[in-house]
């Protein structure tokens, strides 16, 4: 069971602070630590919407301050935080404190996930071992108090996101990385989404309790909601170290956070926020969100101001230009044959998820994207001034919207706060645990 939880139709951000820094009164007393040595583990800007880096910083500030106290953002393989980007995000924590997580080279191996439990686990359609690489600071170095902190939402990857995601992908190794990442597409995102345990989820339970339950961690797991005016709001906080604090907040979010359509949407119009999303690999969440809500022959227009790239290192960004969004079997095919997708299988599991598999259309609205950058790897263009003239995000509501010229849109203001599917694609059986 949690060490505490709330849950609540709006929490304040002054109830908000108070059960961020209960944290550390809990932890001294259930595990008698002194905070000599304490690591925060917040997600990237990509899930600053949740105030998690407000989160990090009011522990950071309540910590004694004969502490020696480290942030490393959970940013799995995206791009390093600049100095700017942690200002904003974590406020008064000192820039020397806050570490960038290295996928490549800076991880250690605990342990491996048999091929055979992963075999087991997704009913034979992955059939490799996953080997268990994490950040060695982490894992290596003697800490008091290792404190998670993130949101729980709807993920394309592990069902919901956050809780031992932290560990396995926000911090995981470019091995474990690829090897996950390809064992969930092989499931199928649409199995995938909105499961309180997918099978990749159920191989890192077993990995957590196999090879990390020596580390003095807790959860600190946030779910929000939009309130009657359309704002997101913390509506839970959810804080413990055990597998039931994740299920309570993942069932939150499943009630909260899941939009289901009595018939699905011929348009749908997301918007991408530019503070937050500069590469197709992570605005995406775009497609993977809205997806199951989508009619065949429908269209979805991603708007994306900030989108400047396709994946977030240069060899991705490579791969997506060379081989597109195109659909699993062509994917699949070139993936049996071309060694770069093989040494970069989380790349090529991300060019599954990002296509409609020919169902419905996908059209972009980059920010410093052309035309031919985008067509060239399989989606459709709209200048992205259009399409903020004509779909200004500060005039439309979150919903259906009826415009002047009579089209009718559903208008998404932060797709990756949630999830949104039509009842044929996702009866009450996909969400089982």
């Amino acid at each position: 069971m949690p060490w505490y939880y709330r849950e609540a139709p709006e929490i304040g951000a002054g109830e908000f602070k108070e059960l961020s820094l209960r944290l550390l009164d809990e932890a001294r007393m259930r595990m008698g630590t002194r905070f000599h040595r304490v690591l925060l583990l917040p997600p990237d800007l990509t899930r600053a919407h949740s105030g998690a880096g407000k989160v990090a910083e009011w522990l950071y500030q309540a910590l004694p301050s004969s502490s020696d106290v480290h942030v490393i953002p959970t940013l799995g393989q995206h791009v390093p935080h600049t100095a700017e980007e942690n200002r904003w995000m974590f406020g008064s924590i000192p820039e020397v404190r806050i570490h960038a997580h290295d996928w490549r080279h800076g991880v250690a191996r605990v342990g491996v996930i048999p091929a055979e439990r992963v075999r087991e686990s997704t009913g034979g359609r992955a059939d490799w071992s996953i080997p268990v690489d994490l950040n060695r600071d982490t894992v290596c170095e003697p800490w008091d108090l290792i404190i998670h902190i993130g949101h729980v939402v709807p993920h394309e990857v592990l069902g919901f996101a956050n809780h031992n995601k932290n560990y396995f992908i926000g911090l995981g190794g470019k091995e474990t990385i690829c090897a996950s990442h390809m064992a969930a597409a092989s499931y199928g995102i649409e199995n995938n989404l909105g499961r309180l345990i997918t099978p990749l989820r159920a191989c890192y339970n077993w990995a957590e309790e196999q090879f990390l339950s020596r580390l003095p961690d807790v959860y600190f797991q946030i779910v929000m909601r939009r309130n009657d005016e359309g704002r997101l709001v913390v509506s839970g906080v959810y804080v413990g170290d055990d597998l039931e604090t994740y299920l309570m907040a993942a069932r939150a979010s499943r009630a909260q956070n899941i939009t289901i359509f009595e018939r699905p949407a011929k348009k749908i119009v997301a918007m991408m926020q530019a503070d937050e999303f500069h590469a197709t690999w992570v605005a995406n969440k775009a497609i993977y969100r809205t997806r199951m809500a989508m009619a065949d022959g429908g269209e979805l227009l991603v708007i994306a101001p900030g989108v400047e790239r396709f994946g977030e290192q240069p060899e991705v960004d490579q791969i997506i230009r060379r081989f597109g969004y195109r659909g699993t079997p062509y994917v699949m095919e070139h993936y049996r044959q071309e060694p770069i997708l093989r040494e970069f299988a989380h790349a090529a599991a991300h060019l599954i998820h990002g296509s409609s598999e020919g169902r419905f259309t996908i059209r972009y609205a980059p920010g410093k994207l052309s035309r031919a950058e985008i067509e060239g790897v399989g989606y459709e263009w709209m200048d992205v001034r259009e399409a903020l003239k004509h779909y200004p995000p500060d005039q439309m509501q979150e919903g259906w919207n009826r415009l002047p010229d009579g089209e009718e849109v559903f208008f998404i203001r932060t797709p990756s706060a949630g999830l949104w599917a039509s009842r044929e694609r996702m009866p009450p059986s996909n969400t089982d645990a």
